[in-house]
């Protein structure tokens, strides 16, 4: 099947998953690049406050509902980003976070089939698992434990992988697949549980920043905006990308020294509580971006400091927007 022409201004794109942290800034530089949206979210860690300000916009369209049931229409572009991402969250119902990375990515394949368009699956570098190679590329095989606390989301991207060649393979649907690497920025949850959320709040509440582990544990933090236009340009490159594409900042970065980093910025003295690091939490995590790269033109712009400090003066205006009894703790 010919790659079809991606026009702003045609049919909307769909982007499944788009009331959610990357969803949300997905959906404003697509209508920033002429693109109409429809996003389809349950909203059960999507934020109905992220595209609030939409509402009314002809080029924007909320649809609230479950990514398995599928939905009608033709696009001239499906994303599917609908999964909870963070432990805190798809460890909750570890059976519908696997319903909805298989059973979902399936019904918004059968969408991108019938619409006869671009699909981009959104994966992640959890695919990899513990890994024992440094850095990640594509072609790493990744240890998993397929029956750990995590394989619900571990092994549901990983079968959302395995569903969208399946679909190129035996259908010929245009598809790619996008390795998501640590993003951080504005529009998360209060409640997300992930390193960089859970450290900010904690550090502007004056509260020490609680670590997991010994703190030596490497993690590689890539803006959203960053992230973003990685992925709108995986969308619209022409030609064929078959293979999977790490989307990440390589700069790579210990948790202590971003629990550090976050204290200073943050001019807190609250100091660090180490806890216990829970079962099958990878010891170091980093991309190998030369694909994105070539392929793609792509590489990170946005240094640490600079995203950090957009994030932290996000947080500062949302909790002045809400009272301190309201604002969650680490989950």
């Amino acid at each position: 099947m010919p790659m079809p022409q991606i026009e702003p201004g045609a049919r909307p794109v769909l982007v499944a998953g788009g009331a959610g942290m990357i969803g949300h800034h997905l959906c404003r530089h697509l209508m920033a690049k002429g693109f109409p949206v429809v996003c389809l979210d349950n909203l059960s860690t999507g934020h109905r406050e992220n595209i609030a300000s939409w509402d009314g916009n002809p080029d924007f369209r909320f649809v609230e509902g479950d990514v398995v049931d599928g939905l009608a229409g033709t696009f001239a572009g499906v994303f599917n980003l609908a999964s909870p991402a963070a432990p805190d969250h798809y460890l909750i119902d570890p059976v519908r976070t696997l319903r909805t990375n298989v059973m979902g990515t399936l019904a918004m394949l059968e969408v991108a089939r019938r619409s006869e368009c671009v699909f981009v699956q959104a994966s992640t570098s959890e695919i990899y698992g513990d890994p024992d190679r440094h850095p990640q590329s594509e072609d790493y095989l990744g240890a998993v434990n397929p029956v750990g606390p995590r394989a619900c989301y571990n092994e549901g991207k990983r079968a959302a992988e395995a569903l969208t060649r399946d679909f190129r393979r035996q259908y010929g649907v245009e598809t790619r697949i996008v390795r998501i690497f640590n993003t951080y920025g504005e529009g998360s949850r209060s409640d997300d549980g992930r390193v960089i959320p859970n450290f900010v709040q904690q550090a502007l509440r004056g509260e020490p920043i609680t670590i997991y582990g010994d703190g030596r544990q490497t993690r590689s933090y890539c803006h959203v905006d960053d992230l973003v236009e990685g992925l709108l340009r995986l969308f619209s490159t022409p030609g064929t990308i078959e293979d999977p594409v790490n989307i990440g900042n390589p700069g790579e970065i210990t948790v202590a020294e971003l629990a550090e980093k976050i204290l200073a910025l943050t001019e807190s003295d609250a100091g660090i509580d180490y806890r216990a690091l829970p079962q099958d939490d990878p010891k170091r995590r980093c991309p190998d971006i030369g694909r994105a790269q070539a392929l793609l033109g792509w590489s990170p712009r946005i240094s640490l400091d600079e995203g950090l400090m957009r994030t932290i003066n996000w947080w500062r205006r949302k909790n002045a927007e809400v009272p301190a009894s309201q604002i969650a703790g680490q989950g």
